[in-house]
């Protein structure tokens, strides 16, 4: 199929990192069948737990880098549009404008696929640099910030 994008190396590394006691993996995850039986340790082939094997992990974590880790580049401007897209944004105006009116401008915003800063921008909920404060996504997630519930 064009465009298929096989995932043979990624599973791979989750079945060196799956190998293991089963009776732990059962205690950990709540017990029953959580996996395919190719990635279980009691398989039935003889096969010995590949964490017995450091080589295999070191190769596998040497592969998972060189073919699936190294190049990836972010699109930061998809990004920066996915953020703008978020519901989460309107959580930082919330004390600002009170949770009722915040709410109503995030419904608009799932209705309408519009941004919130588009919504507020438009009906001037906050003037501009204020709003422009308000909406700062990196501010949002440092300590003490707004939407951190501090500030």
């Amino acid at each position: 199929m064009p465009g298929k994008v096989n995932p043979v190396i990624c599973e791979s590394v989750m079945m060196v990192c799956s190998a293991g006691d089963r009776r732990r993996h059962d205690h950990y995850l709540g017990g029953g069948e959580r996996e395919p039986r190719s990635q279980r340790d009691d398989a039935g082939d003889g096969a010995q737990p590949a964490r017995e094997h450091p080589h295999c992990s070191a190769t596998c974590a040497d592969i998972f880098a060189e073919k699936c880790v190294s190049g990836i580049v972010a699109n930061e401007e998809r990004c920066r549009e996915l953020v703008e897209l978020s519901m989460a944004m309107v959580t930082s105006l919330a004390p600002k404008i009170g949770y009722d009116r915040a709410a109503e401008i995030a419904k608009e915003s799932a209705q309408t696929g519009k941004t919130v800063r588009q919504i507020c921008a438009r009906e001037k909920v906050l003037p501009e640099a204020e709003l422009n404060a308000a909406l700062d996504p990196v501010a949002m997630t440092e300590p003490g910030g707004e939407g951190s519930g501090g500030g």
